[in-house]
């Protein structure tokens, strides 16, 4: 992702409801797939802890008219795939309504706090903790040197 896509990001992240913190911060990794008219039709991201060793996957969204495609899937694989190449032996994440979806890829139910603390610094731990909303969310974890069960 470059610079001048993160207006278009912030519109499609705001319309699938999915947080907007730190999407312009140098240790926020984005990608994001765009349909042949240049409309974002998923996107994908992490961040990684200070000692990256943990990653906070996120930013992982499909538009409505494209899923059920493997396209979320494939998004996300990435999105892990680039993680472990990086050094992270941990993916985190926070997820209310997917948890079927990220049961796919191998993910269980964590302990927030737990979360909170490996990755205390990234921009949407900080943003849950100073909103309140860290006690209204769901973590999921899940160690990187397992393989991904396939899609």
């Amino acid at each position: 992702m470059r610079g001048e896509d993160i207006e278009d990001l912030t519109a499609f992240l705001r319309g699938v409801d999915l947080t907007l913190s730190g999407l312009d911060a140098p240790g926020v990794r984005l990608w994001i797939a765009r349909d042949a008219n240049g409309e974002i039709v998923g996107s994908t991201g992490y961040e990684l802890s200070d000692d990256r060793r943990h990653v906070l996957i996120r930013s992982v969204a499909v538009s409505p008219t494209h899923r059920s495609d493997g396209r979320g899937i494939a998004l996300a694989r990435f999105a892990l795939d680039r993680a472990a190449a990086e050094g992270a032996a941990e993916a985190w994440l926070f997820s209310r309504r997917s948890g079927p979806f990220w049961r796919r890829l191998g993910f269980e139910p964590a302990d927030r706090d737990d979360l909170a603390a490996a990755l205390s610094q990234t921009h949407q731990v900080r943003l849950f903790q100073r909103t309140g909303q860290l006690g209204r969310e769901v973590a999921w974890s899940r160690s990187l040197s397992e393989r991904i069960p396939p899609g």
